[in-house]
């Protein structure tokens, strides 16, 4: 089976193509599972996320790509979520949903992925950089939000590597992700980054299989030539550390199927 979990739409405002390009893009590269998990609304970062009145609207156009195409895709509707304390709204988290995405994309406000601000690197300790990162990491897994760890280690993204090792900085995190029990997304948008590599690195698969951490696979994909963008190296990959199964969500509920 092939699974594509995280993917956008254009109303984060940073995104190419229609939804139904989107699935009819999926359906013809044979994925059985094709998730929807745009950037949820929040009082912050507005540019690069849909608004709050927009919501009905991507549930709607979702979820009738999902009964359109319910013969050729199971369709699943979720949303990516910033972990910003104070900043994560109710109206998100009691959506219907199939799933929560759960991702750091900012260090105290600093959006760290983004071209616009890394410039923010120069002044900054790289080894306390990643710290931080992973630090809001095991938050996120305590806060038991979420279903999906995206891109656990996206702080690599301009290929900014710490001094210290990683498996040190992130041991804490992986152990916080196993207590409550969540997915870490196979995900392919790195081998599009300057790091040009799968997120997770091998270190971090490494302590995700060491702890018997469950997967599932994603394409991040922000425009069509995105979707299932080196899916067949990642599989691969998870296959080499053991994995036969990843998982899929429906209703919040998760399923292991072979891939």
């Amino acid at each position: 089976m092939i699974v594509d979990m995280h993917n956008h739409t254009t109303l984060c405002n940073h995104a190419e193509g229609s939804i139904e390009d989107f699935v009819l893009t999926a359906i013809k590269n044979k994925i059985d599972v094709f998730g929807f998990s745009d950037h949820a609304p929040m009082n912050f970062d507005e540019k690069y996320r849909m608004r709050f009145d927009q919501m009905a609207q991507y549930e709607a156009e979702v979820l009738a790509a999902k009964k359109k195409y319910h013969d050729d895709i199971k369709i699943l509707f979720a949303y990516e979520v910033d972990f910003l304390e104070g900043l994560i709204d109710p109206r998100v988290l009691s959506s219907d949903v199939d799933y929560l995405i759960g991702s750091v994309h900012f260090i105290n406000r600093w959006g760290f992925d983004n071209p616009e601000f890394i410039g923010g690197y120069k002044d900054r300790d790289i080894d306390e950089i990643w710290e931080a990162y992973f630090g809001a990491i095991t938050q996120m897994a305590k806060s038991r939000l979420f279903d999906i760890v995206g891109h656990i280690d996206l702080i690599k993204v301009f290929n900014f590597l710490p001094k210290k090792e990683i498996k040190l900085i992130a041991q804490e995190a992986i152990k916080e992700i196993k207590k409550a029990d969540m997915v870490v997304e196979f995900n392919t948008a790195g081998y599009r980054k300057p790091i040009q590599e799968l997120y997770p690195s091998h270190e971090i698969i490494e302590l995700l299989a060491y702890h018997d951490i469950p997967i599932t696979f994603s394409s991040d994909a922000h425009k069509i030539e995105d979707i299932n963008y080196k899916k067949e190296e990642a599989m691969a990959l998870a296959k080499t550390y053991g994995y036969k199964k990843c998982a899929i969500f429906e209703n919040r509920e998760r399923k292991m199927v072979k891939f």
